[in-house]
């Protein structure tokens, strides 16, 4: 494996967390090592060190998108945990249609679109049982990562990712088989909008949503990060609105912002 000097390391480090939010530490240099190997034979560098001189020094932009995309985590799947969805179908859209018409959804950091296209067949079919509910409805899907947001865009994948936590009462139904792709169909798709977003960012001029999904994501940054994020999204949630976090994190650090509700399969948090 490539060497990789301590002065490249903490460098490179620096921009990550800078770019990013994503704190590295002091002993992640065989992550590094790993995730620009693959940039450094397509960009045909022999030495790590000067590919990530050039990286930190902005010599080219897209070697430096490349590079910190490759540090990013897109592990991504069909109604990942399965609970998020049910706990939407069953409690929060059915408390939502005693408030209002208009229903704005947030899928933070999105990666290829699972989550978002799982959310809006989520809706679909509930919209299917409980008619004229909802008459706009708007999912806003970001992700600091141009590279995934077109995958996403498109919505067309292959069999591997097809595979991946999709019934097949929900493929028959949501998905066009084309060639070896799947297509999803277009009243799917047609519920989400993509766009470039990075966390550490300001967007308080997106406007206000019902529910935010930012899952598996404030696991890479530090507590003074997650709580900085934390107080961004409670500034776009009403009161009473909701939030779901991945299930290795938790809004702790926010207590005064946001209430835990425990289900019997899983957790989410409302704002207070």
């Amino acid at each position: 494996m490539a060497d990789l000097s301590q002065q490249a390391y903490c460098s490179f480090s620096e921009l990550v967390n800078q770019r990013l939010g994503i704190n590295l530490g002091a002993n992640k240099q065989y992550l590094v090592k790993s995730r620009l190997s693959k940039l450094m034979r397509e960009h045909n560098y022999n030495s790590l060190n000067t590919l990530i001189s050039d990286i930190t020094q902005g010599i080219s932009r897209d070697l430096q998108e490349a590079a910190l995309f490759a540090m990013t985590t897109n592990e991504t799947y069909w109604f990942r945990d399965e609970y998020p969805f049910d706990i939407l179908s069953q409690v929060i859209l059915p408390a939502l249609t005693n408030t209002n018409k208009n229903l704005r959804i947030w899928s933070a950091a999105c990666s290829t679109g699972q989550e978002p296209y799982s959310i809006a067949m989520t809706i679909f079919e509930y919209q299917r049982q409980n008619k004229h509910q909802f008459t706009n409805i708007e999912i806003l899907a970001t992700d600091i990562s141009l590279p995934v947001l077109n995958i996403a865009s498109e919505g067309i994948f292959d069999s591997l990712a097809m595979s991946r936590g999709l019934s097949q009462q929900r493929l028959t139904e949501h998905f066009t088989s084309k060639a070896t792709s799947w297509h999803v169909n277009e009243d799917v798709k047609r519920l989400v909008t993509f766009k470039q977003l990075n966390l550490l960012d300001a967007f308080d001029a997106m406007g206000t949503f019902d529910v935010i999904f930012c899952r598996n994501v404030l696991i890479y940054f530090d507590n003074d990060t997650i709580a900085r994020i934390l107080q961004k999204f409670s500034a776009l949630l009403p009161q009473e609105r909701y939030l779901f976090l991945g299930a290795a994190e938790s809004a702790s650090v926010s207590a005064h912002l946001f209430q835990m509700v425990k289900q019997q399969r899983g957790l989410f948090y409302k704002r207070l």
